[in-house]
């Protein structure tokens, strides 16, 4: 990898040289199965006489012709970079070259079917991978068109930025299709997605009444699966959503939407080509969080096309106003578009939480955040970039109001269109509608990294008023800055049974003490809840009788929105080691059979497990883990029949258990001795139910052979790979291992999925006996394996569950003994931070 980075130095400096036109790119996918022949035409102007160089990852390069002369590519290329010298003031260059197909989703990604044999090819380029398709100033500020012409199997669909054309005859069996050129767009928004996908096609009148196809494509074995009609009534909400709100029609042609195989994101906003992970073609069924969290990533996506497709960052550092924007607006259109109403919890429930969980790592940035070079920016695509960023502007919302903002937005868009942009492009555009300076507010809140934490302080007389009332804002020591924040608070009251908010108000906090006269005279209620309706991005802390009242009636709280902000206080007290975990975990257990939201009751359950398994003090963690799986089973049995509630304490209660008893029940559901009322053990839930019998040793080899057999897919290979490495002994462990880090022919996906169940076992310390074998690998696959590979390995092999001093102090010696690379170093901290979080855990739970 170090060879194919690339500093922003280097970008700066190409950027000032040269300016980018148009490329021709043609592209032979005949040629067999690990490489493709690659042709690329670019042209561009330069500063005459300069020097520079160009991007091309390679197996090998066969000529490279610039202004007409021949160069010799054993001279000038090196399988990543192409060097160009002696400029003129306008240039063509040919390359022609084998490119690599990839199986780690990076670059062309390769899959074959598995059920019939056929070949399905997409790409993804986002951050510095388009090189490995074709020669290209690989950085997003060289903007250009892009014109593909491409030979494959002309029983194939071939789909890229620019309408799919009619193809003509090539050799025996092969067509060529030439697509006309796209608008000017950056390299890695480019798209090729070609093989026998199924495609269903539809349309819809854009605002300036242009007739857009759409189409949504997937692989012909998963065809019977995609419920492409839904699809599309979700994309026309969201086309009429943003063109109403931006003020701005759709800026390209068509828009397809392709699920593809081994897809490493949930998706990617190639312009007018959308690729989706395949997990969203539902085969068997799902929560519906995954429901509505498809629909959020299409709306997400749908979004970048107008907010980073039509203008896009100058450098990677602005990343986060792609994502951030494409987060806020991808929530807001799901909120008051579609029947997700309450999107904004979920919003509260997984983003938030995502982010306030990320902004506490050692390795926290802020938003804006210093992106040197690649690496660094392959490492931030994480929870500040996306949800804190999302958070932040939710929040910049309103304090300036959604009208002025929106407005500046379309501004925006206006003023730049086709271009790049920096932030303060935006922030000229927002001041000049909404009247405030912004200069303060983004040096505090895009400019400096850290969450703050919010509490209340009242005082209140013998009769119950309160004489006093303030807010208290802190920020951690290393991020000392506090912040203004535009936030609610709500006063709730038992009435007949339910938790009902009473009063309310919206105000401006600032300062480490923010007096309420307001609330000075009312009487003390039930509960109070700082920012009520979350409108600010900062922890908050229940006063003692309010979270006392909240672990006894929080389901009593009639607002979806309100029990995720208190859930999720209270995880925020867990995870700090204010609040003992075993007092969450009998908060969890006596207040989560009524939680209505599906992604609150995800998020939860999942903190749950985490609770149990690594917070509790490690003498109980055995107890609690079996206690709480017991309690989920008889959840499940007293859960209303076919619920959302009743599938997920099903899967969580197959995930926690342990006991020869609990894996009993686990047994008899799959092989369905044991019935739910209203539960179809299916494909896929079948599969979970295997992988907790292999990781409680009741299940091994011959039982997922057996399965595997019976399900001869991309998914079954992937589940058979995590139920494999959960097996629970020193061998299972060992040959799992062995898989990942013995071979690199393994794709991306069967990667992650080992990670996961290598992490997994109904004793955890069997994962003793890999702590140094770990450190010692990881320089190794950090040079010799893709960024992705590597990531899913650091993370997915790492023995985390044994949350024990011994792996603490490994650790530390590892970074202590390594200094560099600092991509590697961040992951391997964010390692650390778990393990110390835990271990800071259990001493308040044991205390």
């Amino acid at each position: 990898m170090p060879g194919e980075n690339l500093t922003r130095v280097e970008a700066q400096e190409r950027a000032a040289l040269i300016r980018t036109y148009n490329y021709e790119v043609a592209l032979d996918l005949t040629t067999g199965p690990e490489t493709f022949r690659s042709t690329t035409t670019v042209r561009f102007g330069a500063a005459d006489g300069a020097s520079t160089f160009i991007d091309a990852i390679t197996r090998a390069v066969h000529s490279v012709t610039l202004n007409g002369v021949e160069l010799d590519p054993a001279t000038v290329s090196d399988g990543v970079r192409i060097q160009l010298d002696g400029l003129q003031v306008e240039n063509e260059l040919t390359v022609v070259a084998d490119a690599i197909y990839t199986n780690t989703g990076e670059g062309l990604h390769r899959f074959v079917d598995p059920v019939d044999g056929e070949v399905y090819l997409y790409s993804q380029f986002e951050v510095p991978d388009s090189r490995r398709m074709f020669a290209v100033f690989e950085q997003p500020d060289l903007k250009a068109t892009f014109q593909f012409t491409v030979t494959a199997p002309e029983h194939w669909q071939v789909v890229s930025n620019s309408p799919t054309p009619e193809p003509v005859a090539a050799h025996a069996g092969t067509k060529t299709w030439t697509f006309a050129p796209s608008p000017v767009i950056s390299s890695y928004i480019t798209a090729l997605i070609a093989g026998p996908y199924d495609a269903v096609r539809s349309e819809l009148t854009s605002r300036d009444g242009r007739t857009i196809p759409l189409g949504v494509f997937a692989r012909k074995s998963l065809a019977e699966f995609l419920d492409a009609d839904y699809i599309f009534e979700k994309t026309r909400e969201g086309f009429a959503f943003y063109e109403e709100k931006f003020d701005y029609a759709y800026p390209f042609e068509k828009y397809d939407q392709l699920f593809v195989p081994e897809f490493n994101a949930g998706a990617m906003e190639n312009a007018g080509a959308v690729t989706f992970t395949e997990t969203y073609v539902f085969r068997s069924k799902v929560t519906d969080a995954i429901k509505e969290r498809r629909v959020v990533t299409i709306l997400h996506e749908l979004a970048h096309m107008w907010f980073g497709d039509l203008v896009t960052m100058k450098w990677w550092n602005d990343l986060w106003l792609n994502e951030s924007f494409a987060e806020y607006a991808s929530t807001l259109a799901t909120a008051e578009a579609t029947e997700w109403h309450e999107a904004w919890t979920t919003f509260a429930a997984m983003e938030k939480s995502w982010a306030y969980r990320q902004d506490q790592l050692p390795s926290t940035h802020p938003i804006v955040a210093t992106i040197n070079d690649l690496e660094d920016v392959q490492v931030n695509f994480d929870g500040i970039t996306y949800a804190k960023g999302a958070s932040v502007l939710k929040q910049l919302v309103a304090w300036v109001g959604q009208d002025d903002f929106l407005a500046g937005v379309s501004a925006y868009f206006k003023e730049n269109a086709h271009g790049n942009t920096e932030l303060r492009d935006l922030l000229v555009q927002l001041e000049a509608k909404s009247g405030r300076d912004l200069t303060d507010w983004s040096k505090k809140w895009l400019e400096t990294a850290g969450v703050n934490t919010l509490r209340p302080e009242l005082e209140v007389d013998a009769d119950g008023v309160i004489t006093a009332f303030s807010v208290l804002q802190s920020a951690a020591p290393d991020y000392p800055t506090i912040r203004p924040h535009r936030l609610a608070i709500g006063f709730y009251n038992l009435v007949d049974g339910a938790l009902v908010r009473e009063h309310r108000i919206e105000l401006d906090v600032d300062g480490e003490r923010t007096d309420v006269a307001e609330l000075v005279g009312l009487a003390r209620p039930d509960l109070v809840l700082p920012n009520d309706d979350d409108l600010a991005y900062a922890k908050i802390r229940l006063d003692a009788d309010s979270l006392a009242v909240a672990i006894e009636h929080l389901s009593k709280i009639a607002s979806p929105l309100a029990r995720s902000l208190v859930w999720g206080a209270v995880w925020d007290a867990t995870r700090d080691a204010e609040t003992k975990a075993s007092d969450y975990v009998r908060l969890v257990l006596g207040n989560i059979a009524s939680e209505t939201e599906s992604t609150t009751l995800r998020t939860t359950l999942n903190q749950l497990a985490l609770a149990a398994g690594a917070y509790v003090a490690p003498e109980r963690q055995k107890a609690t883990t079996e206690e709480a799986a017991s309690a989920l089973w008889s959840l499940a049995e007293q859960a209303e029949s076919g619920s959302d509630a009743q599938f997920q304490f099903v899967k969580f209660f197959a995930a926690l258990a342990s006991t020869d008893e609990q894996l009993a029940v686990v047994a008899a559901l799959r092989d369905g001795s044991t019935k739910l009322d209203g539960l179809e053990v299916d494909t896929d839930l079948a599969w979970e139910l295997l992988t907790a019998l292999a990781a409680g040793g009741k299940a091994g080899t011959a039982e997922i052979d057996a399965a595997r057999a019976a399900d001869n897919t991309a998914n079954g290979a992937q589940s058979a790979a995590q139920a494999a490495a959960s097996i629970p002994t020193l061998e299972g462990k060992q040959a799992a291992w062995d898989s990942v880090f013995g071979s690199d022919a393994l794709p991306n996906t069967i990667v992650r999925f080992t990670g996961l169940g290598f992490q997994r076992a109904s004793d955890k310390n069997v994962l003793a006996a890999f702590i140094r074998p770990y450190f010692d690998a990881l320089q190794g696959i950090w040079t010799s394996r893709s960024y992705k590979i590597a990531e899913y390995l650091v993370a997915g092999m790492y023995p985390a569950p044994l949350a024990n001093i011994e792996l603490r102090d490994a650790t530390r010696a590892w970074l202590d003994a390594n200094p560099e690379p600092a991509a590697l170093r961040r992951l391997v901290v964010e390692n650390l931070a778990g393990v110390e979080r835990a271990l800071a855990a259990q001493a308040k739970d044991a205390s």
